[in-house]
C-alpha cells in the first residue's frame, strides 16, 4: 500500500492534501458552533455549568463515536465518497438546529452536528494513502490545521449572532457544508489504494480484520496522548469563552476573539508538529509537548489566593493571581505544545499501521474525541462542586503528568528489551572502578595477590 501512494498523480495528490484540509475546516467550524451559541442558549435557558458543559460537550461525543467506524469505511470504500457524506449530513443536522426551542431539542441537535466531527477520521486515513512515509508527518500536519475552523467560529459567529441572531448562524454554517461537500466530491479522486484495489477487483478487507491492531496496548497509550493534546484542545476550544466570560467580564464577542487567539496557534502550529516529527522523530516531539504542557497548566492551575503575612508591625496582605495577559499567554502557549503533540500523534500510525490508518486513527481519534466531550463536562462539574475557575487546568495537568509518565516507562521499557545492557548497574564511572578493584582484591586474597594489586 505504501508503495503504490509513494507515486501518486502530482494533482490528485495535491487537490487530495487541501481540499481535505479546507473541507476539515468547514466541518470543525460547525463541530464547535456551541462554543459561541451556547453561551447564548446558557444565558436564554438558565442553564447550570454542568448543562452548559454537557451542551456544548455532546457534538464532540458523536463527532468521536463515529470515527472509528468512518475510519474501517475509509479504508474500505475511500474518503471521497464517505468524507462527501458526512459533510452533507451533518449539513443536515446543522440546518435543523435553527429549529430547536428547548434543552432536550438542542442536545438533539447537538447530536446530529456532531457528525461533522466525525470528518477528522475520514480525512486522515485518506490523504496519508496519498504520501510516502517520510512525508506523512508533514502532509498530515497540514490536514490537521484544519483545526483552525475552531477559530472560524470563534471569529464569525459572534458577529452574525449579533447581527442576525442565533438561528442564521446554524442556517449559514450548514448552507458552508453542502458547498464544501460539492466542491470536495467533484474535485478529488479516489485515492491510490482504492483505485489499485478496484483495478484488481479485490474486495474490502472485513471489519473483524480492520480491528486487530486494536489488541494492541501501544495503541491505546497512543490514544490517551491524543486524549490529552487533542480532546484537551477541543475542550479548551469550548470552554474559554465561557471561561473569559466568567473570570475577566468580558462580552461574548471579546470572549469569542480571544478563544479564537487560542485556536489559531493550536491549529496551525500542527502543521510544524508534523514537520517536526519527519525530521527529528514523533517521540522527541511528544517530549517537548509533554514537559511544555505540564509547565503550562501547572502555571494555570494556581487559584487567585489572597495571603496574609504577620508581619512586624501588623498583618501585611497580598494577592497572588494569574492577570488577563499572562493568562492569555500561557493558554496561547499550551495550545502550541498541544499542536505539536497532535501531530506527533498521527506520524506514529501509518508508520507503525501501514494497512490499517483507518481503523487505528479511528479508535485513537475516538478517544481524543471523547476527551473532548468528557472535559468539558468535567470542567462544568469541578466549577459546581469546587467552585474554583481554575479548577479545570488542574484537571489537565493532571492528565497530562500522567501521560508523560506512562510514555517514559513506555519508552524506557521498549529500549531495554532492544538493548539488554541498560538493565546493568547505573553508578557513576569512578564507584563502578572501586567496586570492581574491591572484588579484585577479595578473590585474590587466598593466593597472595592481594599485596601485588595494592602495589599497583
Amino acid at each position: 500500500m505504501q508503495q503504490q501512494a509513494a507515486t501518486p498523480d502530482a494533482s490528485g495528490q495535491a487537490r487530495a492534501l487541501w481540499l481535505s484540509t479546507i473541507a476539515f475546516t468547514v466541518c470543525f467550524a460547525a463541530w464547535m458552533i456551541f462554543s459561541i451559541l451556547g453561551v447564548q442558549i446558557k444565558k436564554d435557558l438558565n442553564l447550570s455549568d454542568f448543562e452548559f458543559g454537557l451542551l456544548v460537550g455532546t457534538p464532540v461525543l458523536t463527532g468521536s463515536l463515529i470515527r472509528l467506524v468512518l475510519g474501517v469505511w475509509t479504508d474500505q470504500y475511500g474518503g471521497r465518497i464517505v468524507f462527501t457524506l458526512v459533510m452533507l449530513t451533518a449539513a443536515v443536522a446543522t440546518w435543523l438546529l435553527s429549529y430547536a426551542y428547548d434543552y432536550t431539542t438542542f442536545l438533539l441537535a447537538a447530536l446530529g452536528v456532531g457528525i461533522a466531527g466525525g470528518s477528522f477520521a475520514v480525512g486522515i486515513a485518506y490523504v496519508s494513502k496519498w504520501y510516502p512515509k517520510e512525508k506523512q508527518g508533514t502532509a498530515l500536519g497540514i490536514f490537521g490545521a484544519g483545526n483552525v475552523g475552531a477559530a472560524v467560529t470563534k471569529f464569525l459567529a459572534p458577529m452574525i449572532m449579533v447581527a442576525f441572531g442565533w438561528k442564521a448562524v446554524a442556517q449559514i454554517w450548514a448552507i458552508g457544508l453542502v458547498v464544501m461537500a460539492i466542491v470536495f466530491f467533484f474535485m478529488t479522486k479516489d485515492d491510490p489504494d482504492l483505485a489499485e484495489r478496484r483495478r484488481r477487483g479485490v474486495k474490502p478487507e472485513p471489519f473483524s480484520a480492520m480491528m486487530e491492531p486494536l489488541k494492541n496496548q501501544q495503541v491505546w497509550r497512543f490514544s490517551l496522548y491524543y486524549f490529552f493534546v487533542f480532546g484537551g484542545f477541543v475542550a479548551l476550544a469550548l470552554w474559554l469563552p465561557r471561561y473569559y466570560v466568567g473570570v475577566y467580564g468580558l462580552d461574548i464577542i471579546s470572549a469569542g476573539l480571544l478563544g479564537a487567539a487560542y485556536s489559531i496557534p493550536g491549529s496551525l502550529f500542527r502543521i510544524l508538529g508534523g514537520t517536526l516529527s519527519d525530521k527529528y522523530g514523533a517521540r522527541k516531539v511528544m517530549y517537548w509537548t509533554f514537559w511544555g504542557s505540564v509547565v503550562c497548566t501547572f502555571l494555570l492551575s494556581y487559584p487567585a489566593t489572597q495571603y496574609v503575612v504577620s508581619g512586624i508591625r501588623g498583618p501585611i496582605e497580598f494577592t497572588v493571581a494569574l492577570g488577563f495577559i499572562p493568562f492569555m499567554v500561557l493558554t496561547m502557549a499550551l495550545g502550541f505544545f498541544m499542536s505539536l503533540g497532535k501531530a506527533a500523534v498521527y506520524k506514529h500510525i501509518p508508520v507503525y499501521y501501514p494497512g490499517r490508518v483507518g481503523s487505528v486513527g479511528g479508535v485513537v481519534g475516538l478517544i481524543g474525541g471523547l476527551g473532548g466531550f468528557v472535559l468539558p463536562i468535567a470542567f462544568g462539574a469541578l466549577n459546581d462542586l469546587i467552585g474554583v475557575w481554575t479548577s479545570c487546568f488542574m484537571l489537565l495537568f493532571l492528565i497530562s503528568a500522567v501521560s508523560l509518565a506512562w510514555m517514559h516507562g513506555a519508552i524506557r521499557r521498549m529500549e531495554q528489551v532492544q538493548h539488554p545492557d541498560l538493565l546493568g548497574p547505573k553508578d557513576l564511572p569512578e564507584l563502578e572502578a572501586l567496586q570492581g578493584l574491591a572484588a579484585s582484591q577479595a578473590r585474590a586474597v587466598p593466593g597472595g595477590a592481594s599485596t601485588k594489586i595494592a602495589a599497583e
